[in-house]
């Protein structure tokens, strides 16, 4: 992984009453903030809801009015990811290569570009300082404990108020029909109840039950607003990496599945393609245990959130005092490998968007977000099979940040393309 370009303006300053020492090296500047309003995974949703005429929404991404819209999200579908294996995509290729008008070819991820704050952003069309989920896993300032926000929910918090923003579904069902076409496991997941419960859920395990559904779904409704999932290529990247053979199958196979959707969906229906981040292989040589190195977790309490993007939460006695030591310390350590900032930087920067005020004790008092090859792993809470992962995202780089956004109409049963 190349660093990000050295010459984009700097956003970030050393935090105040932070003192560099001499030979540590000058902060690396962080990059724009999400184009969050414009540009952004935030916008999907609600640009297609617009589209559709339903009042209450904006097409900031110029779709052409619609009566029917099918949004699919391929979690882990870098754009440089997808730019990089077209060989292995003739349909996707084919709809690149006929050009899409006004409407952007590439979105900015949330940040984290990971899926809770992503997906959650997608779901609601809100910044991650406004839905609150933060981050992969995330202190929860009431309980003194970090909770994920993902498969292991925690138990003692409560999806609908750590996201109390009705999501586009509910605000949309009034007006169309709304359908989630997903794998069985997430129809009740408390990150369905947190950021995209309304409209009715259709469970279905293969890519063909899927496309079937979808198809049989839209059948015969006059308006129709769809959320097509598909998780496998992320699920190959972490275990075998976004390089290798098996994830390549994986796009094979959306190939395949957005070639049927084409084919099987009503003629004229919208269909959109995109992600909530990317992906890069990280070196095992590179997956670190920063909790072995004493002076990158002195004055920390907690530890949180991806291995590319580590939410640090200080003791709170001196948390000005641990936080410039800190920063310093880690600056030492990697380098311009990393950006190291903190909460109160973050938010200056626009990375979260707008923060609301119980969104802001969930974000680490100190960041520290990978621009090279590198994971960092707390092994005092984590097991020993979190090294393993080899595709990684969370921080702020082109590959995992940018995502595609492929727009298309279907021709259904009589003309499929490609």
């Amino acid at each position: 992984m190349t660093p990000e370009n050295k010459s984009e303006p700097s956003v970030l300053a050393v935090s105040e009453g932070a003192h560099l020492s001499e030979g540590t090296p000058v902060p690396s500047p962080l990059p724009a903030a999400p184009a969050y309003g414009q540009r952004s995974i935030a916008e999907v949703l609600t640009s297609a809801a617009a589209s559709l005429g339903i009042p209450g929404f904006e097409n900031r991404l110029n779709l052409p009015a619609a009566k029917r819209v099918c949004v699919v999200l391929a979690d882990g579908l870098g754009r440089s990811l997808l730019k990089q294996k077209s060989a292995h995509t003739p349909f996707l290729r084919s709809v690149m290569q006929q050009g899409q008008g006004a409407v952007p070819v590439a979105l900015d991820s949330a940040f984290p570009s990971t899926t809770a704050s992503s997906l959650a952003s997608f779901g609601t069309g809100l910044p991650a300082g406004q839905h609150g989920m933060v981050g992969y896993d995330v202190l929860d300032p009431d309980q003194d404990k970090v909770v994920n926000m993902l498969g292991n929910w925690d138990a003692g918090v409560d999806p609908g108020e750590w996201q109390p923003f009705p999501t586009v579904f509910e605000r949309a069902s009034a007006h169309t029909d709304v359908t989630t076409i997903s794998l069985p496991q997430f129809g009740t997941s408390p990150m369905t109840q947190a950021a995209l419960r309304g409209g009715r859920f259709i469970a279905a395990g293969t890519p063909h039950a899927r496309t079937a559904a979808a198809a049989e779904a839209m059948l015969g409704a006059e308006s129709s607003l769809m959320y097509f999932y598909v998780n496998d290529l992320d699920k190959a990247g972490h275990r075998y990496g976004c390089q290798s053979a098996e994830w390549e199958h994986q796009l094979e196979e959306l190939d395949a599945t957005v070639r049927r959707l084409n084919e099987t969906l009503p003629p004229g229906t919208t269909v959109l393609l995109t992600a909530d981040h990317g992906m890069l292989d990280v070196p095992e040589s590179q997956r670190i245990d920063y909790s072995a190195e004493p002076a990158l977790i002195a004055g920390v309490r907690h530890t949180a959130g991806e291995p590319r993007m580590v939410h640090l939460y200080l003791e709170p006695d001196a948390r000005e005092q641990h936080s410039a030591r800190l920063i310093e310390s880690w600056r030492a350590r990697f380098g311009d490998r990393i950006w190291a900032f903190t909460r109160e930087e973050a938010v200056s920067a626009g990375l979260f968007g707008s923060v609301r005020a119980e969104a802001g004790p969930r974000i680490g008092d100190v960041m520290i977000a990978a621009r090279d090859a590198l994971a960092f792993y707390d092994t005092r809470r984590v097991r020993p099979t979190a090294l393993e992962v080899v595709g990684q995202h969370g921080s702020l780089t082109k590959a995992e940040r940018e995502v595609p956004l492929l727009f298309f109409q279907a021709q259904g049963r009589k003309g499929a393309r490609g």
